[in-house]
């Protein structure tokens, strides 16, 4: 008699399949990572439209979930991109095309809203996740994965970033310029200080300065989840005479792209064109890393396009170097009229 065929469903997630999400994940991983799904699922309940949390079920049961968030205004460009934070299956149902189901309605789901590319990372010898990526079409990104220790630095810099967009997040304050050491450091003669939400103009009309764009809705909602929705909140703004010159976020992660490690994440580093020079910005990288030495996080990582040189020479300058994470990107076809 032949096996019945399992009856497979793609659904969206919800708050009730946190515990089987974590169950699945942890199968996987070996390490429990509640707190992290815990919060991307309760950011996707409240903003729905900037999230995408999917699950698949295999005769009524959750075998696999794959959580992403949308963005735009990342990396200076206008058009939105989707971020794959983490894909599992259940290791009973490997080899069952679960996988593929998610992705397939991921990507419909995507270019029913008009977003061209999703993009992901992973380990260099994640394997399995790999060549699953490489299966579905995904290709090597134009973009590094770089990350120095969190550590005292040398802010004795001779150059500033313009520019150097990633991803968005939430985070107790840590931002308290209080922390610093004896030594006379470049942020010991420019104010850094914890970003708030009365913060969201000076951060657009900086990032037009530098990109020429306008991306007030982006950074309106950054500004949120930096002040409303954090869980360690490290995000600061550089100041002079009272006036924003600068500003750089950064997140403390518990779980994205498969880490089950606690990692500092630079998402966003912005200085105004008119103080490029000034060491602005390693002031502000300086107290960045004083402030998450109180976290006895070992790495701080981010993520920058391949072509943006200034931003590229400022961290490398400053301690970063290639991480051992590849990223992925995949474009999207749009349907024909």
């Amino acid at each position: 008699m032949a096996k019945k065929k399992p009856h497979t469903k793609v659904r969206p997630l919800t708050a009730s399949d946190l515990q089987q999400v974590v169950k699945i994940d942890t199968r996987i991983t070996g390490h429990p990572r509640p707190g992290f799904f815990e919060k991307r699922l309760a950011a996707a309940i409240t903003e729905p439209e900037n999230f995408i949390y999917i699950g698949c079920e295999v005769d009524g049961s959750l075998k696999g979930h794959l959580l992403a968030r949308l963005q735009e205004g990342e990396y200076g460009v206008s058009t939105s991109v989707a971020v794959m934070d983490a894909i599992g299956v259940d290791p009973d149902c490997m080899k069952e095309g679960i996988g593929r189901v998610m992705m397939e309605a991921f990507e419909t789901i995507l270019r029913h809203k008009q977003v061209p590319e999703f993009q992901t990372q992973t380990e260099w010898n994640n394997l399995p996740l790999i060549r699953f990526l490489s299966a579905y079409g995904f290709k090597l990104a134009p973009r590094q994965v770089l990350e120095r220790e969190v550590s005292y630095m040398d802010t004795q810099m001779r150059t500033d970033p313009v520019k150097a967009d990633l991803t968005a997040a939430g985070e107790k304050n840590y931002s308290d310029p209080s922390n610093d050491d004896a030594a006379a450091l470049a942020r010991d003669r420019i104010t850094c200080r914890s970003l708030t939400a009365a913060d969201v103009s000076a951060l657009t009309r900086i990032d037009r300065k530098v990109t020429g764009q306008d991306h007030l809705k982006f950074y309106q909602r950054k500004v949120q989840e930096v002040v409303n929705e954090s869980g360690i909140r490290v995000s600061l703004a550089a100041e002079q005479n009272g006036q924003v010159i600068g500003f750089i976020m950064a997140r403390v992660d518990f779980g994205e792209f498969g880490r089950t490690e606690p990692v500092a994440v630079l998402d966003s580093i912005a200085v105004d064109p008119g103080y490029r020079h000034s060491q602005v910005g390693s002031a502000m990288l300086s107290q960045l890393l004083a402030n998450l030495t109180s976290l006895r996080l070992e790495k701080i990582r981010t993520e920058v396009d391949a072509d943006h040189f200034d931003v590229l020479n400022f961290l490398t300058k400053n301690g970063f170097k290639n991480s051992q994470r590849l990223a992925f990107s995949y474009q999207i076809k749009q349907e024909r009229s």
